[in-house]
């Protein structure tokens, strides 16, 4: 039995989550459907670095599994690839130790969320939060700073999310405008863990802070109470990626 760690993409619109669910399409189902025909009608299961929510789109999504087959990973990539469809994408794959573990073994994750400040972009409807309207980015960029760190960010993630642990750190955070286009901002999301609907809370946060309904300096009085009514509304999730994991 061989331990393999997968890199794959996916275009998050047309999938309820991540996570497999009965008589649901997702992204774990789909591909443990086509690992199943290589494995001979054998059910092989994948464990991913972490969930994302329907409609979150993902660069670099990472799971291990093990197969008990003798193929190269070059194959094994394309095999996959060609029973897949065309919403997920196999980048890579590479054999690991049998103790490695794609979840727990995460050192940090990248979220992005993109935003369109200018005029409303039917094409991009499913990829980039369609905002619309100008934001005050000096505001937003300051406000991201307080958020850098370690913390308690119960305050970001829902109320009925019950956990023992709410602290997580950011490690980073950043603002990139598009120098094609300024009206396409980015918002970079580094840290070592993130709870559910974290980023974005985050994000629906900053948007009030770009709004002047808010301050910067609000952050650090949310983060303070870990009242998740202090916080703002939760970001659609369309503009949200996971865009890479680091081990």
């Amino acid at each position: 039995m061989q331990r393999f760690l997968m890199t794959f993409s996916y275009d998050g619109t047309n999938f309820n989550g991540y996570q497999k669910q009965p008589k649901m399409r997702t992204i774990q189902s789909e591909i443990e459907k086509a690992l199943k025909k290589i494995n001979d009608g054998k059910s092989v299961v994948i464990v991913a670095s972490g969930r994302t929510d329907a409609k979150v789109h993902a660069y670099n999504q990472k799971a291990h599994f093990d197969l008990d087959l003798n193929i190269t990973t070059e194959k094994l990539t394309k095999a996959i690839n060609s029973l897949l469809p065309e919403d997920i994408y196999i980048k890579e794959i590479e054999k690991v130790s049998d103790d490695f573990e794609a979840r727990f073994n995460v050192k940090a994750k990248e979220y992005i969320y993109k935003i369109n400040l200018g005029e409303y972009n039917p094409l991009e409807r499913n990829y980039v939060y369609q905002y619309n309207k100008i934001l005050d980015i000096v505001s937003i960029t300051r406000a991201l700073k307080y958020l850098e760190g370690e913390h308690n960010f119960k305050a970001f993630t829902p109320a009925s999310e019950t956990k023992e642990n709410y602290i997580r750190k950011i490690n980073q955070t950043n603002l990139i405008r598009d120098i094609k286009n300024l009206d396409n901002i980015t918002i970079v999301f580094l840290g070592t863990g993130f709870l559910k609907y974290m980023v974005r809370n985050m994000v629906g946060t900053l948007i009030e802070i770009g709004e002047g309904k808010r301050k910067p300096e609000d952050i650090l009085t949310i983060l303070e109470n870990q009242d998740r009514n202090m916080a703002g509304k939760t970001a659609s999730p369309e503009g949200l990626y996971l865009n890479d994991v680091y081990y």
